[in-house]
Order: structure tokens, then sequence, then C-alpha cells
């Protein structure tokens, strides 16, 4: 990140440097490794001595649990894992294929409304993130409760085509808006204790979604629940989860665009010191008549004109919005491509996380292809998300303690990986057994979080909290645009409107070819990497004395790499 040698007052420059601190690798003082969870905008590091530090600890540990226990009941949504085996059940009736101009028969669930949550979720993750920032936090939150209602009263009362479609138009809403519960957490606790509720939350989610799944399969196969009723039990708990939501306190702060009182106090410093900067520059100008009638002539030039001396609100309005953080941030962006390792899981954010949630959204319609259940009691799709999330969590967790040189093998790690899913979405779609399908999924969503800590941590640790979050946000949304369009072209009735099966070997075409650029990524960084240490040796040896202090040779020799927990080791 470079900064540019302008010249401005030097407080100004001095401010902008200090935002740009990277994050502290131990923030609790404990001496432990940072695992930094930026799936979501945190607070900025300016408003860290605000009046969050001033807040009893009992208070925000009140509010911390309050919040977790919101998150734990918002994801306990049983009908969830059987929403697609609902739609094509006798319930419903979405199950005959329909004709479709010349090409062919397409499927209503496949083809026509599961692409409209793909559709729902990018229009509404923009908006939704600055809407977050904005209004601070708990709107959202609400909105996502009401839109949660929404999905479960439509999947209850609902029957037409257009009502689901309205459905997937809710649940997009409600996935664009998770990014508010995960950034509110930090407007709670003091920037020490990040990483600690942050742990929190997440486990809180995690758990929720693995209670619902195994509420949901012992309903559906022990207690012989209908779908129906599974729907009515999924509405009492995102109802009782919605008048939570309405009871949570409202942050007075937020990253981009609610400043504390001393953001403002400080602004009007640096109007001051612009303005005393210029007067300098006109006193000691040639022309000083003329620029006090240009002055006069057009206020928003030079020094602001207004009868008690203090800044115009239009002066003050376009320095806020110069020295906002939310376009400074935009402005470094630009540095973060620079850096290769950033970059690389920058790419793989976008494009494995795309091809992720491509599979999440039609697995369900594969199961059911495979293994058309006759009786409700034979559909395990809660047990599979159960066991899948428990996995993707004990994977998460086991990443922490990888400890590898990740500047020179991230590449052969992610083109494993990624070969290794490619295998699985090919061994789905060719199988016409059910369990190993379901054994596949499970370690397709194993791999995928076994890296996702290892990414957040290669993007957050050398950013700032702020830059980070807009990081996140950009791969997020370019994924989504990735994820739409391949939608568009492969699954809606409008493109090609292939079949599940079809889709799923357009998919491992897509893995693949993404293991063919890693691979080849991973083969040029490492031979670059051994053919610059063997040159790094010879000039080493040429230039080196025949005596050297162990010390100095030690030093000379050792090429220190940072490890993914933030610590260092040698080659």
């Amino acid at each position: 990140m470079v900064v540019e040698d302008g010249s401005g007052p030097v407080d100004q420059r001095a401010e902008y440097l200090a935002l740009k601190e990277p994050m502290a690798e131990d923030p609790g003082g404990e001496g432990g490794d940072v695992e930094a969870e930026m799936v979501a905008p945190a607070v900025g590091s300016e408003d860290s001595a605000g009046p969050t530090t001033q807040t009893s600890p009992q208070s925000w540990k009140w509010s911390v649990i309050y919040l977790c226990v919101y998150g734990f009941m918002a994801s306990i949504k049983p009908g969830e894992p059987f929403i697609t085996p609902n739609l094509l059940s006798h319930e419903k009736n979405f199950t005959s294929e329909q004709p479709y101009l010349t090409l062919g028969f397409h499927h209503q669930v496949t083809n026509e409304i599961n692409p409209v949550l793909s559709y729902s979720y990018t229009a509404a993750l923009v908006p939704v993130f600055l809407l977050t920032d904005f209004l601070r936090y708990k709107p959202v939150l609400v909105l996502q409760g009401f839109s949660h209602v929404a999905i479960w009263l439509l999947m209850l009362l609902g029957n037409s085509l257009l009502h689901m479609q309205l459905m997937e138009v809710c649940y997009g809403v409600t996935m664009a808006a998770r990014v508010a519960y995960s950034s509110y957490i930090f407007s709670l606790v003091p920037p020490g204790l990040y990483q600690r509720v942050a742990s929190y939350s997440r486990s809180t989610v995690l758990l929720g979604v693995f209670a619902s799944s195994v509420l949901g399969q012992v309903c559906v196969s022990w207690a012989g629940v209908s779908y129906a009723t599974l729907s009515v039990i999924s509405l009492g708990f995102v109802s009782f989860a919605l008048l939570l939501s309405l009871c949570l306190p409202w942050p007075k702060r937020s990253m981009f665009f609610n400043r504390t009182q001393q953001r403002q106090h400080r602004l009007r410093e640096l109007v001051a010191v612009d303005d005393g900067t210029k007067d300098r520059l006109t006193n000691s100008s040639s022309q000083p008549y003329a620029q006090a009638e240009r002055d006069s002539i057009n206020p928003r030039e030079g020094k602001p004109a207004t009868a008690s001396g203090s800044p115009s609100p239009w002066h003050l309005c376009t320095l806020s919005w110069r020295e906002s953080v939310f376009v400074q941030m935009l402005m470094e962006v630009r540095g973060v491509v620079r850096v290769p390792n950033l970059r690389l899981w920058c790419l793989w954010w976008v494009f494995n996380s795309t091809g992720y949630y491509l599979v999440l959204f039609y697995v369900h319609v594969l199961w059911n292809k495979v293994y058309p259940a006759t009786e409700n009691k034979h559909v395990y799709n809660g047990a599979v998300e159960a066991v899948s999330t428990l996995l993707g969590a004990m994977t998460s967790f086991l990443a922490g303690f990888v400890k590898i040189r990740w500047n020179l093998w991230s590449e052969l790690v992610i083109g494993v990986i990624t070969a290794l899913q490619a295998g699985l979405l090919l061994l789905m779609g060719s199988t016409n057994n059910i369990w190993v399908c379901y054994v596949a999924y499970a370690f397709f969503r194993g791999f995928y979080q076994f890296l996702v800590p290892i990414a957040i941590f290669q993007i957050a640790s050398s950013l700032t909290k702020e830059l980070c979050a807009l990081v996140f946000g950009i791969n997020t949304f370019l994924g989504t645009i990735v994820k739409t369009t391949i939608t568009l072209i492969v699954a809606d009735k409008r493109g090609l409107g292939l079949d599940v099966h079809a889709q799923f070997l357009v998919y491992f075409f897509y893995f693949a070819l993404l293991t063919v650029v890693y691979i080849v990524g991973a083969i040029v960084v490492i031979t670059r990497h051994y053919r610059d240490q063997s040159r790094g040796r010879e000039s080493s040896d040429l230039a080196t004395p025949t005596e050297l202090s162990p010390t100095v040779a030690a030093e000379a020799h050792c090429d220190v790499e940072t490890l993914s927990n933030g610590k260092t080791t040698s080659a």
C-alpha cells in the first residue's frame, strides 16, 4: 500500500497512515495465534478508543450472549434441508417436466425456481452491504427476520410457481443480510476481544445449523412429521428469532458511514489545518488580491467564507468524503491485487466459492433424482447436512494447526484440494448410489471449509480491518456475479436449461479447469523459488569471506517465512 507524497497537511497524512496500521497479531495479549474471522465488516480501528472501550464488562458480555442466542435461534429452521424434497413431493407437486420451445423439457425446480435464488442474492448483496453499515446493523437484522418469516409462510401457504420464486427472492435477501449478524457483534466489544467474540458468534451459528438439521431429520424419520408441519415448526422458530431481533440494542457507530463525534471534531481540525495551509500559500503569492477575488466569486475554492469564520457545510462535506474510510479503502484496493499471495487467495475466494455454492444449491435435486424416496422418512437430507456441518467445523478447526510456508505452497495445496473436489463432483454426478452421494457431498464441504479459515487469515493478516472488510465484500460480490452468470447459462430455462446430472458434469469441468490453473501456478512458483534460491547461494558463496561468524552466517542463510499462525520459521 503506497501513499502519495503530496503537499497536503502533515496531520492529515498522519491520520490516514494511522488508519492503515495492520491488525495486531495478538489482540488478546496472551501470546495466542490470530485466526481472524473477517467474513463481514468489523468496526474501524479509529473508534477503538471511543464509547465501546468505556462500556462495562458486564454490559458487553450480556449483549454478546443475547446476540449469540439470537444467532442460534435464527439458525433453527428444521425444514430447510427438506425444502427441495418438499417442492418435489406430492404436497407441492412441482415434479412434472414442462415443454419449453425447442429445448425439449425442463424441470420447474431446477430450471425455474432455484435460479431465482442466485439472481436475488446478487441483486440484494451490495444494497444490503451498504445499508448494514449506514443503518447500523439492527434494521437489517430485523429485515432478515421478516424475510425468514415470509419464506416459511410461502412454503406453508404457497402453491404456485410464482409463490416459490418469491420465496427464493426472500431467501436471497436473508443470505445477503447475514453480513449484518457477522459485523454487528464487533460493535459491542473492544478491539482486543474481536477474535474471541467472532469465534463465539460463528460457533453458535454452526451449532444452530447442526441442531436444526438433527431436529428436522428426527421429525421426518422418527416422528413421521409431514413437510407442512415441518414448515409450521420452522415458522415458529424464525418468528421467535424476529422478536429477539426487535429487542437487540442499536449500536451508535459503524465502520464507514457512522463515525463517532471524535471523528467529526477531527474533521473540523483537518479543515482548519487545510485552510491554514492554503492561507499561507496565498499570503506568499504575488497575487493576494486576485486570490481574494476568486474566493469571493467561488467560495468552494480556497478558504470557505462564512460570517462566523467556521468552515462552510460544503467544505466540511467535501473533506469528510475525501477523508472517509470508504473512499480511502477503495483507493487502497488497487494495491491488494499487486501482492501475489493476496491475489491468489482472493481469486480462490471468488471462483471456488462460486462452485461451492452452485453445488449446495442443486445437490438436493440431485439426491432426489438418484433416490426418489416414496416415503418422507427415507429422506436423509437433515442427517447429511448435520454430518457435513460437523465435518466442516472439524476441518476448519484443524486448519488452524497447519504450519507450512504458504507463500511457497499455497498454489499446490489449493490445486490438490480443488482436484479432490472435482473428483467428488464427478462421483456424485455419475453414481446411482445415494449413500455414495451423501459421503462425497460431506467430504466436498469439508475440503472447502478447511481452506476458508486459511484464506481468511492470509487475506486479513496483512490488511487493516476496514480494507479487509471491503476486500471480502468485493470478493463476495464478484463471486455472486460469476455464480449468476453460470446459473443463467447452465441452469436457467432461458439458457441451456440442463438437467441436474448434466449440471454436475459442468461443475466437474469447472473445478478441473481451476485445478489445472492452480497446478500450473504452483509449478511456476516452486520452480522460480528454488531457482532463485540456488542463484542466491551461488552469489552468497562468491561474496562471503572465508571466515564468517556463526551468527552472521545463520542470518545470511535463514529464509524466514511467515506461517499461518503469525509466527515464523526458517527454510
